[in-house]
């Protein structure tokens, strides 16, 4: 698997977790998807944080590389 793509699914990930806890946050639950699963291992849960950071700014660096719209000179 390339670190793209990689980088991306982590990417989708965070973002949908941010979604959640801030749609619980609303609604006055907590909804942290990844705190759920991992939160007896906060060491790891902090990784996939970490894991998630670098991610989007692997890809903030990289997108034009990668994208093919930006690549082809599509507008973005």
């Amino acid at each position: 698997m390339k670190l793209h793509t990689i980088a991306w699914i982590l990417i989708i990930v965070g973002a949908l977790n941010w979604g959640l806890v801030g749609l619980g946050g609303l609604l006055g639950g907590n909804w942290n998807v990844v705190s759920m699963i991992l939160g007896s291992w906060p060491v790891v849960e902090a990784i996939v944080y970490v894991l998630v950071g670098a991610s989007a700014v692997y890809e903030l660096v990289n997108h034009k590389k990668t994208c093919r719209e930006c690549v082809s000179g599509g507008s973005m």
